[in-house]
């Protein structure tokens, strides 16, 4: 869907929200420093998703802000305490990779599961993986990867297919079809034009 804006000129909406994209706000409807002033002030009002974008933001280097994994990890952290699993999950991979912070497997760990139980389905995907190169011999891999998967995170659908291919007898091929049914249920019920050629770019 999109929006007629000045001169004709079509404005790209969010295919969630149906509002302008804040890249597009910012590019044509005012400076950086305005998009920015409108995430502060609802930082000040507590919003978990604006401290998480304003992370984001440090993380790349974008709206102004310098490039600083530092402030974004702050930022995240203040972020998952207010409810926002996306920023556990980057919280998580800084750990993991030693972004401005030591690498710390435990805590990266911790992250992950702090976001999975807020339903956040890449951090339950990366506690498969993790259990999963630890030697799994309890199933907690493949119940992540489950878990993942009937939420609709293709990954771990894939990851399913590959262990049930590796392990001869611990994964039953009817867990894979139950796995398959589940992610097929999930996606349909996400499906819009929008969202389709939306697929795979970063908002």
């Amino acid at each position: 869907m999109r929006e007629r804006g000045r001169k004709d000129k079509e404005v790209p909406l969010c295919p969630f929200c149906r509002t302008p994209e804040p890249s597009i706000r910012s590019k044509n409807f005012g400076p950086y420093e305005e998009e920015n002033k409108r995430l502060e002030k609802l930082m000040e009002l507590g919003y978990a998703e604006a401290f998480f974008n304003y992370g984001c933001y440090y993380k790349t280097g974008e709206y102004g802000k310098p490039q600083d994994y530092e402030k974004a990890n702050e930022l995240w952290l203040k972020a998952g305490e207010l409810g926002s699993a996306n920023s556990y999950t980057n919280l998580g991979y800084s750990y993991e990779n030693g972004l401005d912070v030591e690498i710390d497997k435990k805590k990266a760990k911790h992250y992950f599961e702090l976001a999975a139980m807020s339903g956040d389905l890449m951090a339950r995907y990366n506690l498969g993986v993790k259990e999963w190169t630890a030697l799994d011999t309890h199933g907690r891999g493949l119940k992540h990867f489950m878990i993942s998967a009937s939420g609709g995170y293709k990954l771990a659908l894939d990851a399913i297919k590959i262990k049930v291919g590796f392990m001869k007898g611990g994964v039953a091929k009817e867990e894979y079809a139950s796995a398959l049914r589940a992610y097929q249920k999930a996606t349909d019920g996400m499906k819009s034009d929008a969202r389709d050629k939306d697929k795979g770019r970063d908002i």
